[in-house]
């Protein structure tokens, strides 16, 4: 890997989820056709309690846990990290839509207006204990004309926005954004989970089409709507891969670490598929002797919470009214999704399309995040460069530039020196 290969800026994303803080180092470079690529150079991955349903119930522990993710990945990497784009969730997150009116200045629609609209359809009151995370355009219409997604260069006197503006608690952003500075980074930016995950792992058909996206997290399964290439709804539910955890705890009475190990390496969500003469060794709890039970027992426990995870993401599915108009289905991703038998009874519940989804293809270690639970950190570095793409754009080629003027600088004093020495040398 030649150093110049990376001489871009660093980009990096951190997703701190109830089970584990994932710290994700890339540096964007630029193609031959002069597009903008994220190359993964470095994750940090260290299990985390700091965090119950998003919001921070211990400071100093989700401290540390992002001090050593942050440790791990710039180790991996060998570059520093200063500042990250972080992922928000929790059930303090609340969203609503909202519309705006203005007239446009020049019968021409540009940047301005948009802008314009935007801020007339966020003024509006809310509470002085929250604060606005996104405000995301859902439609535009000009005058009597609607379903219009990109206004700019449209005629026309009066525009209006249809948006979804996503809120947050400022108590819960402000003791998340302690234990990142405590840990020595700063924050680039906060994006709501839902919004990073669309990033990775939506392609813009689906976008299009209508489409739910199922986030089965440690401690909770996010959803978000979208209808004609825009957010329109986002939920969540207190049920995630901690309860699965719990329950093969409790049932097979094994310590919570060995369930966690059992759920990853033997689980599998339809007793159905699993062979009846197939055993497991499991731990005892307190020093007491391992025993080995039918893996069958552990599909069964799985099963149960399985179905019940499942059938309350599909009844969050016909709250929401958005059903008739999801045409790709339901995408399911997040740690959780790796469950093997997940998606065979996830065909039984829904009336739906459904696959496992996986974050979109980057480059560097790409083996390395391409789990689901990598989807929010690698939806946050996308996120991140659809935001800031003219400045990271512009950054490796002023880098180059730097490299280029050094060059030449260095190649023009070696001429006038070989000149002079010339010079000298006919003169004597």
């Amino acid at each position: 890997m030649s150093a110049s290969k990376y001489s871009g800026p660093v980009l990096a994303s951190l997703d701190i989820g109830s089970s584990a803080v994932k710290l994700v180092m890339s540096h964007v470079t630029l193609n031959e056709k002069n597009e903008t690529k994220i190359e993964v150079t470095g994750v940090g991955l260290v299990p985390n309690s700091g965090i119950k349903q998003g919001v921070v119930v211990n400071i100093e522990a989700t401290t540390e846990c992002i001090r050593r993710a942050k440790e791990e990945a710039e180790l991996m990497s060998g570059s520093k990290v200063s500042e990250v784009w972080v992922s928000v969730s929790g059930s303090h997150i609340q969203s609503f839509d909202s519309k705006g009116m203005v007239a446009v200045k020049n019968k021409e629609v540009n940047q301005q207006d948009i802008d314009r609209v935007i801020e007339a359809a966020k003024a509006i009151m809310i509470p002085a204990d929250r604060m606005v995370l996104h405000v995301l355009p859902r439609e535009f219409k000009i005058d009597q004309q609607d379903g219009i997604t990109d206004p700019i260069g449209m005629m026309g006197v009066r525009l209006e926005a249809n948006v979804h503006i996503v809120t947050a608690s400022q108590s819960a952003i402000s003791n998340l954004t302690k234990c990142i500075e405590k840990a020595g980074l700063r924050v680039a930016g906060l994006v709501m989970d839902q919004v990073a995950v669309t990033k990775s792992v939506i392609s813009s058909d689906e976008k299009n089409l209508g489409v739910c996206v199922a986030d089965i997290g440690g401690g909770a399964s996010k959803m978000v709507y979208l209808i004609n290439g825009s957010v329109a709804h986002t939920s969540m539910v207190p049920v995630g891969g901690m309860h699965f955890t719990h329950d093969v705890a409790v049932g097979l009475r094994t310590p919570q670490v060995s369930a966690e190990i059992l759920k990853k390496k033997h689980g599998c969500a339809l007793a159905t598929l699993v062979d009846e003469h197939e055993s497991i060794e499991v731990d005892g709890v307190g020093g007491r002797k391992s025993r080995t039970v039918p893996r069958k027992e552990l599909a069964h426990i799985l099963e149960a919470r399985a179905e019940e995870v499942l059938n309350m993401i599909a009844h969050d599915i016909k709250m929401s009214g958005l059903q008739p108009l999801l045409g790709s289905g339901l995408v399911i991703t997040g740690g959780s999704s790796q469950l093997d038998g997940l998606i065979e009874m996830g065909e039984f519940i829904f009336d739906l399309p459904l696959r496992r989804g996986y974050p979109a293809l980057v480059g560097g270690l790409k083996d390395v995040v391409k789990g689901g639970e990598f989807a929010t950190a690698i939806g946050l570095l996308f996120h991140a460069l659809e935001t800031k793409k003219d400045y990271y754009a512009q950054m490796p080629q002023d880098l180059s530039t730097t490299s280029l003027l050094g060059e030449a600088m260095s190649d023009s004093i070696g001429d006038v020196a070989s000149k002079m020495k010339k010079f000298f040398t006919d003169l004597f």
